[in-house]
């Protein structure tokens, strides 16, 4: 996302510290008319750009509560606010509340500088989207607040489809999907460049979503207190081989290339389907990353998986954590409340955002600018919270591993080989 400067807004409320750890009730004073001190939020420019209404609400909630209570709010932009965060909290002036995206969080979690907080005093915490709220748990603490979800799509011309099949909807099993895709490969078979579904082979986001369709993991937490790979289990290599049988049939391109920047097939006129972020939709047909042409062809549904049932989405999004070091822990925790109340959450919903919860997320599922992402929500999987799964990742492990099977390397030997290097990275800090 693009970077922007930060911009502070006093809210105009008047003054003082509360203390008491972020865990307090629902309350954090006992008198809140006469709680004193200052909160400082920082938030992504999502807000800022997408939903200020509801900040602005919010922080109007918060000063109606705490009169004498200042609230200082920052937008931050997602290329820099990870470095910035580090240097404030080494400078000791850290937020109170900072929102991080869900890849964030367990390296926030395993610095010690978070604060944890109580699960029970949230909103809808009992229908919390599971893989989302377990980004935020880590030995059985809750250590930051789900705040909205994301999920990967499948992205089609609706246009080629409809050429090649005489219907431009998208398929909603995979049975179907194979045959559709077939028709277009035929319709298409003049032009070699030409692929039914790029799906990228490095592309281990995509990859994993099969194995966990198969009820695989990349590893799991053994009895032991460790973390093992298992990307050489059965249920793994079942959904590895899948997505690698996919990718050799219907990618045309070079299979070696990852995913980054992969609207391009699409926007070039080589692709006539990809399985990508919600917002790839968009570069494939705007002005400078692609082709305007394609506006009104390029349409979103659910990826359609094993099973008959739908894909299992990486999970994304965002939460809202309380800092460790924050004199005003209860208060922040309040205002994470506030923000993620069930009234907030809708006003995200009504805005096409996927909330933190089930209960709101189900009417999403039958609106057709949501329906494609929130019916992939449900049955998400999140990478492993694992110590060293930071090192696992810049290692290139996975992708690696896609890589050296797609060029000829057995899958039996690959995964083994995989989980030898995992098991080597996982248990560390990173």
């Amino acid at each position: 996302m693009a970077s922007v400067g930060i911009m502070a807004l006093a809210a105009g409320l008047t003054a003082c510290s509360s203390g008491g750890p972020a865990s307090g009730g629902k309350s954090a004073s006992a008198d809140p008319q006469s709680a004193t001190g200052t909160v400082t939020v920082w938030l992504m420019d999502d807000a800022q750009k997408s939903w200020p209404d509801l900040v602005q609400r919010v922080n109007d909630e918060f000063a109606a509560k705490y009169p004498k209570v200042t609230l200082r709010l920052a937008y931050q932009g997602w290329a820099d606010k990870v470095a910035k965060l580090d240097k404030a909290i080494a400078d000791g002036t850290a937020p109170d509340v900072v929102e991080l995206g869900n890849t964030e969080t367990m390296k926030y979690v395993l610095s010690g500088a978070l604060a944890p907080v109580e699960r029970n005093t949230f909103d809808n915490a009992d229908s919390w989207i599971k893989a989302l709220a377990n980004t935020c748990t880590y030995q059985d603490k809750l250590w930051c607040v789900p705040y909205y979800a994301g999920a990967r799509v499948a992205i089609y011309n609706s246009a080629a489809l409809q050429q090649a099949t005489g219907s431009a909807d998208f398929p909603k099993t995979e049975d179907e999907l194979r045959t559709a895709l077939d028709r277009i490969a035929d319709k298409n078979k003049a032009d070699r460049t030409y692929s039914p579904l790029y799906l990228p082979g490095p592309y281990w986001y995509a990859a994993m979503s099969y194995v966990s369709a198969y009820g695989g993991a990349i590893a799991r937490f053994d009895s032991g207190g460790t973390w093992h790979g298992t990307l050489s289990d059965p249920k793994s290599q079942q959904g590895i081989t899948h997505f690698v049988d996919l990718v050799r049939k219907y990618n045309k391109g070079d299979l070696t290339l990852n995913e980054q920047n992969q609207y391009e097939a699409m926007a070039r006129g080589h692709a006539a389907a990809f399985y990508g972020n919600g917002y790839e939709a968009a570069s494939v047909a705007a002005p400078v990353t692609g082709d305007p042409s394609l506006k009104d062809a390029v349409k979103v549904a659910t990826m359609p998986g094993p099973g008959g049932k739908p894909l299992p989405t990486f999970i994304g999004g965002s939460a809202l954590a309380v800092t460790a070091k924050s004199p005003a822990a209860a208060l922040a925790a309040d205002w994470v409340r506030m923000f993620t109340s069930t009234k907030s959450e809708q006003a995200l919903a009504d805005k096409d955002i996927l909330p933190n919860n089930l209960t709101q997320l189900n009417p999403l599922k039958s609106k057709p600018a949501t329906a494609a992402a929130a019916n992939a929500v449900p049955d998400a999987w999140f990478t492993p919270l694992a110590p060293g799964w930071g090192l696992v990742e810049k290692q290139k492990i996975l992708p690696d591993m896609l890589t050296a099977i797609l060029k000829g390397k057995p899958v039996d030997q690959a995964t083994k080989e995989a989980d030898a290097a995992i098991d080597q990275l996982i248990n560390k800090a990173g």
